[in-house]
């Protein structure tokens, strides 16, 4: 099936989170109501309120394009904000390890949801990403330790961006709701009917990403970084991008000239339909990549970490799957 063409469909999102690791800080402190919440995003700021409604108060710490959760320096007022918290919702997986400093430092016996271990797509046993979950046989093999590159302290063979797995996000949400009926027993019921909610917003999503497959099947896509890897596969796309061109670029590291031409030759062969860009990690590299893209009518979908302004999760990831049902229609 030919994708429209040329190229840019459905630009999504917001644009990029930005290079390094800003200074600004969490809003000025409000007064708060019911339980405190600190997210350190507002993905998962959006995903507490959804759960939590009017009972809590969501403090989330980085909302701006212009913020780097690997690079994020926390400043006093994140730390005072965390102090005083309820319950903490972090990424984990080495993607917002300003999270654990901030926990380190404080003396606050706020509960923690790491959503990579929350989420089932952590293997427990490994420290590394489960077969099933990420579609990649090479990452089921992959070493245990960590990959520590300009700060990106990533878990080998893990795909950290969890919030683009809807089976992930349902499991982060019931962790969520445990905390906060554990945390407030009396609004046990109000936080698991809004869970039912939720979760039933999330089975249309991924309703949504399966009927997509009568139209992707047997098509292959191309990434510039493994963001939106889970929502690509969840909607019938293969990966076609070779691992050693998305890692350099999520690293920050020089591409190999050899698995440029390779990754290059993606769009010049016609192996791939879609091209799913991060312009969070623009470079001379991915540029490449794009203007490839563009010049042989290759699809184009810009996916970023951070919701727009205005969204919640669900709206958000409603317009990521509409503009990948363009792409293919």
């Amino acid at each position: 099936m030919r994708l429209n063409s040329p190229a840019l469909i459905g630009t999504i999102a917001i644009s990029a989170l930005a290079l390094a690791g800003c200074s600004s800080s969490a809003p000025a402190a409000e007064e708060t109501t019911g339980l405190s919440v600190i997210a350190s995003t507002n993905v998962y700021g959006s995903i507490a309120e959804a759960i939590g409604g009017d009972l809590i108060t969501v403090t989330s710490l980085i909302t701006s394009a212009a913020q780097d959760p690997h690079s994020y320096e926390a400043s006093a007022q994140d730390q005072l904000a965390l102090s005083k918290a309820d319950l903490v919702i972090e990424n984990g997986g080495g993607y917002d390890p300003f999270i654990d400093t901030l926990l380190s430092a404080a003396s606050s016996e706020a509960s923690v949801v790491n959503a990579s271990e929350a989420s089932g797509l952590l293997d427990p046993s490994t420290g590394s990403g489960t077969e099933a979950e990420t579609g990649a046989e090479t990452e089921a093999e992959a070493e245990t330790e960590t990959d520590d590159h300009e700060g990106h302290d990533h878990i080998e063979g893990f795909n950290e961006h969890v919030w683009y797995s809807f089976h992930g996000v349902e499991h982060v949400a019931e962790a969520i709701a445990e905390q906060l009926s554990a945390l407030d027993a009396d609004n046990a019921a109000v936080y698991e009917a809004n869970l039912a909610d939720f979760t039933a917003e999330i089975e249309t999503l991924e309703a949504t990403a399966e009927a997509l497959h009568a139209d992707t099947e047997g098509l292959g896509a191309a990434i510039t970084e493994p963001v939106p890897l889970y929502l690509l596969e969840a909607a019938g796309f293969t990966n076609r991008t070779p691992e050693e061109f998305s890692e350099a670029i999520e690293e920050g590291t020089d591409v190999a000239p050899a698995v440029l031409a390779e990754t290059l030759d993606l769009f010049d062969s016609g192996s791939v339909a879609l091209l799913a860009y991060n312009s969070q990690t623009a470079s001379s590299e991915t540029e490449q990549v794009r203007a490839a893209a563009e010049e042989n009518g290759v699809a184009i979908v810009e996916f970023t970490e951070t919701m727009p302004d205005g969204a919640d999760y669900v709206s958000w990831m409603t317009d990521n799957l509409s503009a990948l049902s363009a792409a293919v229609k």
